[in-house]
């Protein structure tokens, strides 16, 4: 069996999920081949390499200027179809399809065409809207009947000028449901239930949640403490690839305000400009040199705070609890998923004074997570698909 993947990413948030399933796929004796845009990919991963810089901040340009997100990138798509049919897979796997990189309608087109079966795991709510990627924090409905108006046109993918978001809506309702042998895949039992509102309702689908590498994120030794002058610290940890107001950042700043001094948060992921603005008791990280690193702050922390209001599914939660680090969730989208009795607790979002409360318990009472039980290993998660690649194959 042979399987492409195409994605915005090569190593990076959802090309890691990309990376876990291939090499699933080479243990069960299958091949596989990942197409993406941007990052590097892992090192031996055979690849395709979809359009240039150049040809990214051009679609990024006229998206921002059109509102047309995914109509962009004709010759990186056509160039991309012609590998598709040189390396002729059995299933084409489609991951996050926007990003600025691939012309949809042309790849839809294709995909009508030649027929073979196609899984699209959804990352997030884009497929089924008529611009963004999330909606919960504007409170919109609209995209389950037809969207219109778009409150979040400055949200990624930003346009500055023009609303487009109905016309994209029917576009995309037309080219989705065109595929009689597509099947959607949703990482959370929540994002299911949202798809199930949208145009998207009848197709079928399957929950499959994201998995992880438990060989890398597993309780090792780091001098992570000793580094940082932290080793007589409760050390509260946040780890996200970008830094924004859904995924919480000003709520560890409000907490940073609230907390004695034998506590400090620690952020993953910030940029220059943001670690210069937080204040004393945060402490600010950009990327780290690679998982193993990662694993290791994970396992020295006390407990890790995943303060995001709009998640599909959370793998920094779960990649703590691999490492044996309890987790506090907020009570939105499909964040609760994550956490079971044990592993943690789920308080609602923004209040303050439960989030303490919880850290408090969690660190007077020095609670780790049993491995032991531990439910979202890429070896039990990404063999489902396997199983629906299979099913597919033989429909």
């Amino acid at each position: 069996m042979r399987v492409l993947q195409i994605n915005i990413f090569g190593n990076l948030s959802t090309g890691k999920i990309a990376v876990d399933i291939y090499r699933t796929l080479i243990s069960n004796g299958d091949d596989g081949i990942i197409a993406y845009a941007r990052n590097q990919i892992a090192e031996g991963i055979p690849h395709i390499v979809i359009g240039n810089k150049i040809s990214i901040y051009l679609d990024g340009f006229m998206t921002r200027l059109t509102d047309r997100a995914g109509f962009f990138s004709k010759k990186s798509t056509i160039k991309l179809i012609k590998s598709i049919d040189d390396y002729n897979p059995d299933i084409i796997h489609l991951h996050n399809i926007h990003g600025y990189y691939i012309n949809v309608p042309i790849l839809f087109e294709y995909l009508h065409k030649c027929g073979k079966p196609v899984v699209w795991t959804l990352h997030d709510c884009w497929s089924f809207t008529g611009h963004c990627c999330y909606y919960s924090m504007a409170n919109c409905e609209k995209w389950q009947t037809e969207c219109c108006n778009c409150e979040q046109l400055r949200s990624y993918p930003a346009s500055f000028f023009i609303d487009q978001s109905k016309r994209n809506y029917n576009d995309k309702k037309q080219m989705f449901l065109s595929l009689s042998n597509l099947h959607l895949v949703c990482v959370s039992e929540w994002l299911e239930r949202e798809v199930k509102k949208s145009f998207l309702q009848d197709i079928p689908c399957t929950v499959i949640h994201n998995g992880i590498d438990t060989d890398i994120f597993r309780p090792v030794e780091s001098g992570f403490r000793e580094k940082h002058g932290l080793v007589n610290k409760k050390i509260i940890l946040g780890v996200a690839s970008t830094w924004d107001t859904r995924k919480g950042l000003q709520d560890f700043i409000e907490l940073s305000n609230r907390l004695g001094d034998d506590y400090t948060i620690v952020l993953i992921g910030l940029n220059e400009r943001e670690k210069r603005c937080l204040p004393r008791n945060i402490l600010g990280i950009g990327r780290t040199d690679g998982p193993e690193e990662l694993a290791g702050i994970y396992s020295t922390a006390d407990v890790l705070l995943n303060a995001s209001v709009e998640e599909t599914f959370g793998l920094p939660t779960i990649e703590a609890l691999a490492c044996g680090t309890p987790a506090v969730v907020y009570n939105c989208t499909g964040l609760p998923e994550t956490i079971k009795d044990g592993d943690g607790f789920v308080v609602e979002p923004h209040n303050y004074d439960e989030v303490i409360e919880k850290i408090d318990y969690i660190c007077e009472n020095r609670i780790r997570v049993p491995i032991e039980n531990f439910r979202f290993s890429k070896n039990k998660t990404y063999k489902k698909y396997i199983e629906l690649y299979e099913e597919l194959i033989q429909v």
